[in-house]
């Protein structure tokens, strides 16, 4: 687009959890920065719910956003469970959400509309359909999100995080897909591990041995926080741990762990919550222990990190197992499911702390499928969606 273009308008949809609203947040900074370098502005507006996560995401950012009715389909094993009173109440408000979609698409007119999944996404991608303007659907986990699924065949193209997905789709839809990987946050892959050793105070770890960062997420994870800490006595003698446990889980660690032995306790650094320091600290890690969350997956394989897998066993669709196993097949990581214990840790890591060179082969593994270019990726896809309107 040349310099005299007129704004560039980019309508996101998609919300509800970070799976779904921080790729669309990435995508959409990444587009900003290409077309504004050329001269071009652009105007974004984002529809979501007015209680989620990408209303709370949108406001820090400065970025316009308009609430959409919406309703959640509580999925059972048994269709006819499906037909709950919360079912029922929450389809009604779906035609609502289509008709304030289609007011907004009408208004806004889009160039391209981007979708990346969650209830939400469902009456604006019907509104695009409707008023016949381009859209994207994005795809973050190897299987089918259900609101993706639906969108799919009304969409302009569709991404996909990863090439299984592929196989899921229809195959008039495939001819319109492509494969862009999940866009990770720019920062996250210019971490420096010296800054996490000057912002947390690692200087009294071992620089001989490895350094092990252990996460549940932004909570953090009642699972892990208990398996690791009752293999500390014994990790802490084979690494140095870095441990993000959340917040609300952060005094009990502190007492759990008061009884280390002090030369133990050196290689020790527990936290609540890892914030701006998050690139440094994955920098610094030689091994992640971690859910498997797609967007877990996604920094860890653009960084090139070997990791050990927990998948929370309560997510959609069986999704993080799903991610696990897929990064296990390819010898990037280590699925560890169902009941774990101690002994299941231990045996993961031993041969992984003592051996560097099958940890550089896992790295290098888990580099090969990253897609660190993928937000660009995408935004060339929406900018060739644009074109062909």
């Amino acid at each position: 687009m040349s310099a005299e273009s007129r704004e560039f308008r980019l309508l996101v949809t998609g919300g509800g959890t970070g799976g779904h609203t921080y790729p669309a947040l990435t995508t959409l900074r990444a587009l900003q920065a290409r077309l504004v370098a050329d001269g071009t502005p652009v105007g974004v507006l984002w529809a979501g719910t007015a209680d989620g996560l990408e209303a709370r995401v949108t406001a820090s950012e400065g970025i316009r956003f308009v609430p959409v009715a919406t309703g959640k389909l509580r999925r059972s094993a048994n269709p006819l469970g499906m037909l709950t009173t919360a079912n029922m109440k929450d389809m009604a408000r779906v035609p609502v959400g289509v008709a304030q979609a289609r007011s907004i698409v009408a208004d806004f007119r889009p160039d391209v509309i981007l979708s990346t999944g969650g209830y939400v996404a469902v009456p604006v991608g019907l509104a695009a359909h409707m008023l016949r303007r381009p859209l994207v659907v994005h795809e973050q986990t190897t299987g089918l999100g259900l609101a993706n699924r639906l969108l799919a065949k009304r969409a302009t193209r569709v991404a996909v995080s990863s090439p299984p997905t592929l196989d899921l789709l229809p195959e008039r839809v495939r001819e319109r897909a492509v494969v862009t990987g999940n866009p990770v946050r720019a920062e996250v892959l210019t971490g420096e591990p010296l800054k996490a050793v000057d912002a947390l105070g690692l200087d009294s770890f071992d620089p001989d041995l490895p350094v092990l960062y252990v996460t549940g997420g932004a909570q953090g994870a009642a699972q892990i926080n208990t398996v690791v800490t009752d293999a500390l006595p014994w990790l802490l003698q084979h690494a140095n741990v870095v441990h993000q446990c959340g917040p609300d889980h952060l005094p009990a660690m502190f007492e759990r762990t008061a009884s280390l032995p002090a030369e133990l306790a050196a290689r020790y650094r527990v936290l609540g919550f890892v914030g701006p320091e998050l690139p440094d600290v994955l920098a610094l890690a030689d091994l992640v222990v971690s859910r498997s969350g797609a967007g877990t997956v996604a920094e860890l394989t653009a960084l090139g990190k070997p990791s050990v897998l927990i998948p929370l066993a309560s997510s959609a669709g069986n999704e993080q197992a799903e991610n696990a196993r897929r990064l296990q097949s390819l010898g990037a990581a280590i699925a560890l499911e169902g009941d774990l214990t101690v002994s299941d840790l231990r045996g993961a890591l031993a041969g992984l702390l003592a051996d560097a060179g099958r940890r550089g082969r896992m790295a290098d593994n888990a580099r090969a499928d990253g897609r660190p270019d993928a937000a660009d990726r995408l935004v060339d896809v929406l900018l060739e969606a644009a074109g062909s309107s």
